[in-house]
């Protein structure tokens, strides 16, 4: 049945929305480029008008015998958006977001200015890792108070393409300049992701009643275990795995390869 609301509930979970005016956007470049681009970072970054937050999906495979009548999907991987776009004001005096990633598409190109004239000229693509930004594309959602933030970043980031921009005589209006940026996957940095690593769930149920567990703690992805002193202190633990929870112990210990000293039952 409806649950009643009152005016103060109301106020509290309904009207403090974000605003998609409070967002800020870092360029990653490649060390390889950083010194031939010879722009201000800083200066790029707060000519971005306009970005877009990315979206993904899982792809899924369809049961169909499992159970009669019912067809099931299992996802089985992460498909993420192809590229991310990113619109800059163009300044007067610099041009500098059409200068910028024109520049970088060239490198990626290995263009040469006194060749490409040639009818003939063929163009020689540098390998990946030459033009590829591994990390520090990066777009912030925030608000005004700045305590509510939202961090994407984008892994192994270059220019894919640089849309055209119309110029008339008609009345006139701010030059823009949209880029869409290829990246693989991005990281929402701040959460907390469920079963993140070295040990699978059922492990880390199994040995939350042993304090003496070594881990150390990832404000990013919560409690991640050293692997290495884990097999440490289970190299010492006795398991039984004729009881519940020495079965518990095994499983996890065998998925890990760790070495147990396995009790006979009793």
């Amino acid at each position: 049945m409806p649950t009643p609301k009152s005016v103060s509930q109301i106020k509290t979970l309904l009207l403090s929305p974000a605003l998609t005016s409070h967002f800020e956007v870092e360029i990653g470049i490649p060390e390889d480029l950083q010194v031939a681009l010879g722009i201000r970072q800083e200066r790029l970054n707060l000519m971005c008008s306009e970005a877009s937050l990315p979206g993904s999906q899982l792809t899924t495979l369809e049961a169909n015998n499992d159970r009669t009548g019912v067809t099931e999907k299992h996802a089985y991987r992460r498909l993420f958006d192809d590229r991310l776009d990113l619109t800059f004001y163009v300044d007067a005096k610099d041009y500098i977001p059409i200068k910028f990633f024109e520049t970088w598409i060239s490198y990626i190109m290995n263009e040469d200015s006194s060749e490409t004239r040639a009818k003939n000229y063929a163009y020689r693509v540098k390998y990946p890792d030459e033009y590829i930004s591994d990390q520090g594309l990066i777009v912030r959602k925030f608000e005004k108070d700045y305590t509510s933030v939202l961090e994407y970043e984008f892994i192994r980031s270059f220019p894919l393409a640089i849309n055209s921009m119309s110029v008339s005589y008609d009345t006139s209006s701010l030059l823009k300049c949209t880029v869409s940026m290829s990246y693989i996957r991005y990281i929402l940095k701040g959460i907390k992701a469920p079963g993140t690593g070295n040990i699978p769930d059922f492990g880390r149920r199994a040995f939350a009643a042993n304090p003496d567990i070594p881990f150390s703690f990832n404000a990013d992805y919560g409690d991640i275990y050293d692997s290495d002193a884990i097999n440490a202190y289970a190299s010492n633990l006795n398991v039984n795995p004729f009881t519940a929870e020495g079965q518990a112990n095994f499983n996890f210990a065998f998925s890990q390869g760790l070495n147990l000293d396995i009790t006979p039952p009793q």
